[in-house]
């Protein structure tokens, strides 16, 4: 019976040294979140059927990787249309920073030549021996002219007494009117020799030649400064289209923009797709943190802070930094477990895995511990 009595009583002592370890025995502070990945969430900004997907969830992917790509529809129409376009302006533009061709340079000045070499003759006016000439050609028709008067009063004679005829009486009437005819032509001809040029004719050559070295000038100048400006502006807004539509076509293929792990992608070919929508997540498996909430009474931490991080999965502990602490207070989350002060305000802290990011998972449990185990 005492020994039984003995064994209770250790037994008891044993209980109650347990019972006050426990009590007095600091456990380490830490609080839970969970373990999230940076989603990267891919589209195309001008939208269309698909054509192909490429890549399936779970598939590791490397960055430039092909993952969906669509339809082109007219793109490629519109993007021959704009390079022509943009060959045309860019033509234009050469043509007018080339200026005029040296044979249009030449044909302008023979213009000029040319009207100048007019317009001195009509100011010089008829040569003397133009008017010499004249003068002999006006005596010459004269002379004419008396002889047919004389032959004409001579057989109008023998007509009338009736000794010639009718036929002979015409032909010499008819070299009579040509006489007179011929002899006002002398002199009139002879009359515009001595008046000269006319003063109207003179300022038309000279408005002709003014013409002829304006358009000679302008060829030898070139093209004006504000023509080419206007030039290379069109060339720049015709390149500035062909670059927006490379740019549109390029939206075409949907490409990984780093190494990454497909999350979600329900697509099939044949889907249309609306612009500037998401069609497919991403995971980037390099960037790994714990979303967690620390109470305000033990806030006494900061930015650039290693932790030690514990998951279930795993019995080891993974290195973190504190990446992130917020301004602002909020009330605990209800997803939140911390070993005390439940119902006060705390602060979300982001703590960036540094290692062991081939063996975590996004949506993990994990505990960040702000005090070291085994104190």
């Amino acid at each position: 019976m005492s020994s039984r009595i003995a064994l209770i009583a250790v037994l008891i002592l044993i209980f109650g040294s347990l019972l006050a370890y426990s009590q007095l025995r600091h456990e380490p502070l830490k609080v839970s979140g969970y373990i999230e990945a940076e989603d990267i969430r891919l589209g195309s900004r001008v939208g269309g059927r698909i054509a192909e997907v490429l890549a399936e969830e779970g598939d590791l992917v490397k960055q430039g990787q092909v993952l969906v790509r669509l339809e082109p529809f007219d793109l490629n129409e519109q993007l021959a249309a704009a390079k022509a376009e943009q060959d045309d302006q860019q033509a234009l533009l050469n043509k007018l920073q080339a200026g005029y061709r040296a044979e249009e340079i030449a044909q302008a000045k023979a213009q000029v030549d040319e009207l100048s070499a007019r317009l001195q003759m009509l100011v010089n006016g008829p040569r003397q021996q133009e008017i010499d000439a004249a003068r002999a050609e006006l005596k010459m028709a004269s002379s004419q002219l008396e002889l047919a008067q004389a032959n004409y009063k001579r057989e109008k004679e023998v007509f009338e007494k009736g000794a010639g005829t009718q036929e002979k009486f015409d032909r010499v009437s008819d070299l009579l009117r040509e006489a007179e005819s011929n002899s006002v032509i002398r002199e009139s001809t002879l009359s515009l020799l001595v008046e000269g040029t006319r003063q109207e004719e003179i300022a038309q050559a000279r408005a002709a030649l003014a013409r002829a070295s304006e358009e000679f000038n302008l060829r030898k100048s070139g093209y004006r400064d504000e023509e080419i400006a206007q030039a290379k502006a069109a060339v720049a807004a015709a390149t500035a289209n062909v670059a927006a539509i490379e740019t549109r076509i390029g939206e075409l293929n949907i490409t990984a923009p780093t190494d990454a792990i497909v999350e979600a992608l329900e697509l099939e070919p044949g889907d249309l797709m609306p612009p500037n929508a998401p069609m497919l997540t991403l995971i980037d498996p390099k960037k790994l943190w714990v979303r967690a909430y620390v109470p305000e009474n033990h806030l006494n931490i900061q930015l650039g802070q290693k932790l030690p991080i514990t998951v279930d999965s795993y019995d080891e502990q993974f290195a973190g930094e504190i990446t992130f602490i917020a301004r602002n207070a909020e009330f605990t989350p209800n997803n939140v477990q911390t070993p005390e002060e439940r119902s006060k305000q705390v602060f979300r802290i982001k703590v960036t895995l540094l290692d062991g990011r081939d063996k975590l998972r996004s949506g993990m449990a994990a505990d960040v511990w702000l005090e070291p185990q085994g104190k």
